[in-house]
């Protein structure tokens, strides 16, 4: 099959206003959750614990966009025509103008006008139009209290004033309705508007895939860009829906989560839900290369199908085992060859269960030896999008191709139980690692919906051989220093001169860090320490969310308020102290029983010593991580790449002890027992 060329790209996610932002994201595992904030739908209206309470929802979580501004200025909109347009429309256009600059037809200059078409994915337009139609509902409303009023007693006179009133302050919020907004309000118009202004007559539209939406376009403009009836194609989706229909409808599912979000883990319970716009620009790889544009990867197949008669709203393996048939036939190789796939992810333990079943069995079939392909899902860093959820799962793939890494796997934490049985055909990773040398730079990406619609669009790398393989592979200085930078819980540092201003300081985090982001944690932790003196009442958390560190950061103005000065939890989470001499270290090394991970986690990840430790032992990666024959070499090797990582940090102990096993440990510390021994 001829090749398609993605040439240029854009996105506004959460957390993320373009491309860059969002693969630094990826690699440094930053996750954009946050509490959902009261201005988008308050919790205090909607929220309820239980699952089955009526018309309420039970995950307090999203990842939403912040600042975001379209200049109407700029675009030359008309004051009434953006007041009654939905602002996914506007989005789209933003975005879309941007991916044509990157493609190199800044304002749509040089496009061939006449054979450019524009394919958006979307789903009910969004939540602004759905918002502003209660204006229309007025009658229903007034009709319905004037009843209960009237039952209570009201004269008449007094409710035809009080009614005036309140459809006066009713209405306020929600633009006249006018000439812009029926066109306003459709999800179609949103391709006729990037046609529109930029004079594209090659056909623009908006396919509904649901969830599948935004890479359903994708492989739809790659068929009419092969077909040559294009060529070039602005593709992509829009998704903002964070409203009472979709996040209750979707709770009413079971499909949110109820705990942490977890992707491909033993804990995927569900999803958080997101929101944002990705577009590409794409034309065929000849074409692209003769008019000299910047080739990021090239599409070299795709493949569409339904579940039939399967579930509506839960995927199936055989309809999504017939999507990957049809995409690998369509680009000529087998599945097996692909090192990466950027999976559809929803976190849901049905969807990622199916989806991780079906692609293990298809590479298993096509060859048993294979080496295992990394998979993760965008959606454990921005949420799930829905219309435009495909799409940035897309572009996530396309830089990971064009850079040759392959991205961490963010919201993996205990791997699921179909990647961890023996021979796995595919694994999630917990830092970014090389492209493989011995591997084609191939690409899968995933995307289903309600109603059973699959889509699978495979890449590959631009510059390399008829076998994919090609230009060198490598982590550079940037990639790797933010690939080290993952972690699993932010400390907290606050010190002061006295306890009043220790109160003040900590009441003032308590109250700001539950309008953060989980990624922004981090910044808050980072800004807390450059504040820090070496002042005598000193207060620390850790925390793994922005919900936790409120939680502690409470806990320690209680004890604050009590008039206390010392406070160690019994989960090691918080901490008081007023420092009245210089302080004196000791150690405790472990026992059998402590942990079970071999990994290294983030101590590994994040410090060169640990690393070395855990590569020269060579732990397995599956198994009984609880059998002795693992157990001892495991926590004996945590032990010693910890005590690597406190020399590296300028630590000395006093004194060390150990715990059953941990006492051979201490020996080590003590200069009794050499590394190579223990």
């Amino acid at each position: 099959m001829s090749r398609i060329a993605v040439v240029g790209l854009a996105c506004r996610y959460p957390d993320a206003a373009s491309p860059r932002e969002l693969w630094e994201n990826a690699l440094a595992g930053r996750r954009a959750f946050r509490r959902l904030p009261d201005e988008r739908m308050r919790l205090a209206d909607y929220w309820d614990p239980d699952p089955a309470a009526p018309d309420r929802f039970y995950a307090t979580n999203a990842a939403v966009i912040e600042g975001y501004e379209f200049d109407r200025v700029g675009h030359r909109i008309a004051g009434s025509t953006y007041r009654s347009t939905d602002l996914t429309h506007w989005l789209a256009l933003d975005v879309a103008g941007r991916a044509l600059a990157d493609a190199g037809f800044p304002g749509g200059e040089g496009l061939p006008r006449e054979r450019t078409g524009v394919v958006v994915g979307n789903t009910l337009t969004g939540e602004f139009a759905r918002a502003n139609l209660m204006r229309l509902r007025w009658p229903y409303v007034r009709r319905t209290l004037a009843a209960a009023l009237r039952e209570e007693g009201w004269a008449d006179d007094r409710l035809g004033s009080f009614l005036a009133d309140l459809e006066e302050r009713y209405k306020e919020p929600f633009p006249a309705i006018d000439e812009d907004t029926l066109a306003g309000g459709l999800s179609n118009t949103i391709a006729g508007r990037v046609c529109n202004y930029f004079d594209l007559k090659g056909g623009g539209y908006t396919v509904d895939g649901a969830c599948s939406s935004s890479l359903l376009s994708v492989a739809t403009a790659c068929r009419a860009l092969l077909e040559g009836e294009l060529d070039v194609a602005v593709a992509g989706g829009v998704d903002l829906s964070i409203d009472p229909f979709e996040i209750i409808g979707f709770a009413k599912t079971g499909a949110l989560a109820r705990r942490e979000m977890r992707v491909y883990d033993r804990d995927s319970n569900g999803f958080w839900p997101g929101e944002g716009c990705g577009m590409v620009v794409l034309m065929r790889a000849d074409l692209a290369r003769e008019q000299g544009r910047r080739v990021y990867a090239t599409v070299a197949g795709w493949g569409v199908s339904s579940d039939g008669k399967g579930g509506i709203t839960r995927p199936e393996v055989s309809g999504y085992r017939l999507a990957l048939r049809r995409a690998y036939e369509r680009a000529g190789f087998g599945v097996e060859t692909v090192a990466l796939f950027e999976g559809h992810g929803t976190g849901t333990a049905v969807g990622d269960t199916t989806e991780l079943t079906a692609l293990s069995a298809a590479r298993a079939e096509a060859a048993p030896d294979a080496p295992p392909a990394a998979i993760g899902s965008i959606k454990g860093m921005i949420g799930h999008t829905k219309a435009a959820a495909g799409v940035a799962g897309f572009i996530k793939a396309v830089l990971a191709v064009d850079a040759r890494v392959l991205p961490p796997s963010v919201g993996s934490v205990d791997p699921h139980p179909v990647l961890a049985e023996d021979g796995a055909p595919l694994r999630t990773l917990r830092r970014a690692e090389p492209w493989p040398q011995d591997a084609p730079v191939r690409a899968g990406v995933t995307a289903m919906g309600f109603g059973g619609i699959n889509t699978h669009i495979v890449l590959e790398g631009e510059g390399d051989g008829q076998d994919g393989r090609g230009r060198g592979r490598g982590l550079d200085a940037v990639t790797r220093e933010l690939a080290a930078s993952p972690q699993d819980a932010e400390l907290l540092l606050l010190d002061a001169g006295t306890t009043a201003e220790l109160r003040a300081r900590v009441a003032e985090l308590a109250d700001w860090v539950p309008s953060v982001s989980y990624a922004q944690l981090a910044d808050v932790a980072d800004a807390a320490r450059r504040r820090l003196s070496g002042r005598p009442y000193r207060a620390a958390v850790i925390a793994t969310s922005p919900e936790q560190a409120e939680r502690e950061l409470r806990r320690l103005l209680e004890a604050l308020d009590a008039g206390e000065t010392a406070l160690y939890t019994p989960n090691g989470s918080a901490f008081l102290g007023h420092v009245t001499r210089p302080a004196r270290v000791g150690y405790l090394f472990p026992g059998q029983g402590a942990g079970r991970s071999t990994t290294g986690g983030a101590l590994r990840r994040r410090f060169a010593e640990a690393d070395a430790v855990y590569s020269r032992v060579r732990l397995p990666q599956t198994g009984d991580m609880a059998a002795t024959e693992v157990a001892q070499p495991r926590i004996a090797t945590g032990s010693l790449a910890g005590l690597r990582v406190l020399e590296r940090l300028g630590l000395r102990a006093d004194v060390a002890v150990g715990h059953s096993l941990g006492e051979i440990t201490a020996l080590h510390w003590a200069g009794a027992v050499g590394a190579d021994a223990l």
